[in-house]
């Protein structure tokens, strides 16, 4: 993350974090929120249920390892 460094009244130099993407509105930011839900849903859902025993095995590690009882 980026500082901007501000001089307060009493000559004291603090830093400011400052955000990256400045020009973000809220909009984009709860569209690519919404977008990174989603394509974690997928990810552990859709390839847990998956035929193919490595993808489905990969999201089963995972469900475990985050503490997700899945049987």
């Amino acid at each position: 993350m980026a500082t901007l460094a501000q001089t307060s009244a009493s000559g004291i130099t603090t830093a400011r974090p400052t955000s990256i993407a400045a020009g973000t509105t809220r909009t984009q930011t709860l569209i690519a929120a919404a977008f990174a839900a989603m394509l974690g849903t997928v990810m552990i859902w859709g390839v847990g249920f998956s035929h193919i025993s490595a993808f489905h095995n990969a999201a089963h590690d995972v469900r475990h390892s985050n503490g997700f009882p899945c049987h």
